[in-house]
């Protein structure tokens, strides 16, 4: 309900009937001794009761998706399901051709991927294998850096050609600029262009990687992205030797988990392609 917002799109979810919904909800409300839910003209309001359980049930309900996986491995043998986290241009521009090359070895092996900048919590299990592109911190992951992603200014021969190629960062504030709307990563207050970067310095700004990427495609302006995604669509480098970083790829898991085969072989896959993907870059 706290995710769904209506009782019918709750049971829609839960594959049940939206009575048998009211009635579990009425009963515990009935045990608590008061509502999770107002109704509104707006539709269903949590109270303040159901808001505090909302950490727990995440937790419950990352429990019970990992123990679903773990079951279906048990019961199939050498299958089962291994769920992937990575971030939005990764998991949409570089793993899927890599997942394809891992289903082709391991058909029995189901693949759940879900794209997140912030970093699943593993230690929960929302996810059985990360790609992060930060290193990581917990002390109960198994985690390698398998490569490093080279990022700078890139934009389209077009473009380029119509507004001149900016040679220091006073030319290139001249131009029309991509960039972050109202979410910065961190990785932003340790880089320097010359002057503070805020979201006033962009002219195309949103907050989507993938939609960065794609601005810089069409054509709208200058913006960063991996060298090898710009250099496969074409793009130009811009001021490659005034600006440029660079990200470290780990591979990461819950070190519970390094006694499942499906989970190593999931983890030795990832690390050993995007080993491959850095080095080409």
């Amino acid at each position: 309900m706290l995710e769904a917002g209506t009782f019918s799109a709750a049971a829609r979810i839960r594959r049940l009937t939206q009575p048998t919904l009211g009635r579990h909800i009425d009963q515990l409300e009935r045990q608590l001794g008061a509502p999770l839910f107002l109704r509104s003209p707006r539709g269903l309001v949590a109270t303040d009761l159901a808001l505090a359980f909302r950490p727990h049930l995440a937790d419950m309900a990352a429990a019970a998706e990992a123990a679903t996986r773990d079951a279906s491995g048990v019961a199939s043998g050498e299958g089962g399901v291994v769920r992937v986290t990575v971030s939005e241009v990764v998991g949409i521009e570089v793993v899927p051709a890599m997942l394809a090359r891992f289903r082709d070895k391991h058909p029995g092996i189901s693949v759940e991927l879900t794209l997140n900048n912030k970093s699943e919590d593993l230690t929960r299990r929302d996810a059985d294998v990360a790609i992060r592109m930060t290193r990581p911190t917990q002390n109960s992951l198994v985690a390698r850096k398998v490569g490093d992603l080279k990022l700078c200014f890139h934009a389209t021969p077009e473009y380029l050609a119509r507004h001149g190629i900016p040679k220091d960062f006073d030319e290139l504030q001249t131009h029309s600029l991509i960039g972050f709307d109202r979410v910065f990563p961190e990785l932003v207050n340790e880089l320097s262009i010359g002057k503070p970067i805020t979201r006033d310095l962009f002219s195309y700004r949103t907050d989507n990687d993938v939609a960065q990427l794609a601005a810089i495609r069409a054509g709208i302006g200058i913006g960063v992205c991996q060298v090898k995604l710009g250099r496969a669509a074409g793009l130009v480098p811009v001021m490659p030797d005034v600006f440029s970083f660079e990200l470290p790829i780990w591979i990461c898991m819950h070190e519970t988990l390094r006694g499942s085969p499906r989970m190593r072989l999931m983890f030795d896959h990832l690390a050993a392609e995007l080993a491959a993907f850095s080095a080409e870059g």
